[in-house]
């Protein structure tokens, strides 16, 4: 049992219960969608990864290729037969199966046999930019974000889920550094950026410092902060606060 999913001109083939029989994971595949009017001979090399969207944290769980695979005529779908187990997709507390819904995707890049040149902005040091946010915990919904704020050529916004992770309510509560300028990335941009998070009320606590490298197939990264309401809220309120200094520019 299989299904189908186009991605213009190729797509992913998913397989529930796994391509091979009793593996106990999940199977997928990207294949060429036409072939039929392509000429004799054809080839391409890709590089791809296939992700599977955390529907309650705004992650992804990403498989990647370690190296170029050539889709061909007798070869014209490539893949991992264990993507992942049925246990961790089945697993609520993952949050990649909500309400029978799945959501996968593929990241393509397609590899010329003419090198490519790559640009790299090595940023010269700065001052971390900082961002204050006051939080308000008396007033819950199940997401906060932040205005957008601006440092060197990107836009950011701060995403935090009020309610806490996995119905822990105010016992973890992750908080994530979104770089919306990178939903405009091509496959080739990325931006790597070192941030701190710091939580001021009752007590201090700060998330120390987290590196990421953002894209257009990951633009979100963070840290979840424990024991909300016993440590930090003062009448229901703290400040959060975000240090932000990028680096490196591809």
């Amino acid at each position: 049992m299989y299904q189908t999913y186009d991605l213009l001109d190729r797509r992913l083939i998913l397989y529930p219960y796994g391509k091979e029989k009793d593996n106990g994971h999940v199977s997928i595949y990207l294949a060429m969608a036409e072939t039929n009017s392509l000429p004799v001979g054809w080839e391409v090399n890709v590089i791809f990864t296939i992700f599977l969207y955390n529907q309650m944290l705004d992650k992804y769980h990403c498989v990647r290729v370690k190296r170029a695979r050539c889709f061909n005529k007798t070869k014209s779908e490539w893949g991992f037969s264990k993507y992942i187990s049925e246990k961790s997709l089945r697993q609520k507390s993952n949050g990649y199966l909500v309400d029978d819904n799945l959501v996968f995707g593929a990241n393509v890049f397609v590899v010329h046999k003419k090198p490519v040149d790559e640009i790299v902005a090595l940023l010269n040091p700065q001052s971390a930019y900082k961002h204050i946010w006051n939080l308000d915990f008396t007033m819950l919904e199940d997401v906060w974000t932040s205005e957008e704020f601006h440092t060197r050529g990107f836009n950011w916004k701060i995403r935090l889920y009020p309610k806490g992770a996995l119905g822990s309510k105010y016992s973890i509560v992750p908080v994530y550094l979104v770089c919306v300028s990178a939903d405009t990335f091509d496959i080739h941009r990325k931006v790597k950026v070192e941030f701190c998070m710091h939580l001021k009320g009752r007590s201090n606590a700060d998330s120390g410092q987290l590196s990421h490298w953002y894209t257009s197939s990951n633009t979100t990264w963070g840290f979840s902060f424990m024991n909300i309401a016993k440590d930090f809220l003062v009448d229901g309120r703290c400040t959060l606060g975000v240090d932000i200094c990028v680096q490196v520019i591809v």
